[in-house]
């Protein structure tokens, strides 16, 4: 997937506002799944962070938008930014949610 990017679509302004705009996007739609969860005593926060690297799958429908030619370069760039982005921002923040959990339940005994 990597080696389909033209590295030269990651200085462009519009591409980096859509990469931005397609994260953003993605990391509030995990999170309102994650408000989704009905039983009592699990961390929402915690269930939508972890449901944030979900790219491949953005990365396989880029991949036929692409092929069918529905996709251009700009657009498919910006979609392997906003998985990467993702990707990497995860594990830190997932870390501090779970830090956070455990916090909590630690001052309450």
């Amino acid at each position: 997937m990597g080696i389909q990017v033209r590295l030269e679509t990651f200085a462009n302004l519009p591409v980096l506002g859509v990469a931005l705009g397609l994260t953003v996007a993605a990391i509030v739609g995990k999170q309102v799944c994650g408000l989704g969860v009905l039983e009592r005593g699990l961390d929402r926060l915690s269930i939508g962070v972890g449901m944030i690297p979900r790219g491949e799958v953005g990365l396989i429908f880029a991949s036929i938008g692409k092929s069918l030619k529905v996709m251009d370069d700009a657009t498919f760039s910006a979609v392997v930014m906003m998985v990467m982005l993702t990707t990497l921002v995860t594990p830190p923040v997932l870390k501090l949610t779970l830090q956070r959990k455990q916090s909590a339940l630690g001052s309450r005994q």
